[in-house]
């Protein structure tokens, strides 16, 4: 085989695209995905498509979403909304943030609508996530001698105490 053909897609396969947005599909059964049904919706995903750059990354959240609604399904009192957001954030942290060591934060900007919510939207950070943020700053100016002047500014300041960007710290979020 050609190195080039290894690209050309499968004829056998259905081609999807983008604009096709057949993530819509996709998430939608796997959000009634049953742990029986779960290895044919693995095998659909991976195998039964030629994807795009976009389509093979819905192909890959459609297949964790599937896992996380047929493990529920077998949890017989299955999982409150509370429960749901540390499943999500253990993803978060374990699948693009593994080196996170500051804190995560995720913006609803549905919230907006909203006047209860204006606090979600101040400029603050708790105490102990500024701590992070300055011991990591501290580390940073220890070990790294590649990142440029304005950084190494940026980080000293950090590790003497000045909250960046208009945030001030706040006892608790």
């Amino acid at each position: 085989m050609d190195f080039h053909d290894m690209f050309l897609p499968d004829p056998n396969k259905e081609t999807v695209t983008e604009e096709m947005h057949p993530e819509k599909e996709w998430f939608e059964e796997a959000c009634h995905m049953k742990a029986e049904n779960l290895p044919a919706f693995y095998e659909k995903m991976t195998h039964a498509y030629n994807h795009d750059y976009g389509t093979a990354c819905h192909a890959v959240a459609a297949c964790a979403l599937a896992a996380a609604w047929a493990a529920c399904g077998e949890n017989d009192t299955g999982l409150s909304g509370f429960q749901a957001g540390f499943v999500m954030w253990d993803f978060i942290k374990n699948w693009t943030k593994t080196g996170n060591e500051c804190g995560l934060r995720l913006v609803d900007y549905d919230d907006m609508l909203y006047p209860q919510y204006e606090h979600k939207f101040d400029k603050v950070i708790d105490e102990d996530t500024w701590k992070a943020i300055q011991n990591k700053a501290k580390k940073n100016i220890e070990t790294n001698d590649s990142a440029c002047g304005a950084v190494f500014q940026h980080w000293r300041k950090i590790a003497n105490g000045q909250v960046p960007f208009g945030y001030r710290v706040v006892e608790r979020i």
